[in-house]
């Protein structure tokens, strides 16, 4: 089986971006994902956040109830 096939060579550098002509479509297409994926990350950290504060809240809030509660029992 030849192996020579499947591999990829560049003569230089400039090439290896160039990737024959299409360098501005891959490495376009690379960073719009890279820079989506860390937008969702940034957003579903900051849902993270929200949903405990919800919670703290929530949980303060019942405490208070059941305080209330308790008094006038």
């Amino acid at each position: 089986m030849d192996i020579s096939i499947f591999s990829v060579h560049w003569s230089s550098l400039s090439d290896f971006f160039a990737m024959g002509g299409y360098g501005f479509y891959v490495w376009g297409s690379f960073l719009a994902t890279a820079l989506l994926l860390f937008i969702e990350g940034v957003q579903a950290k900051r849902a993270w956040h929200d949903e405990l504060r919800d919670l703290a809240q929530a949980y303060e809030l019942d405490e208070g109830l059941a305080q209330l509660h308790k008094e006038r029992s």
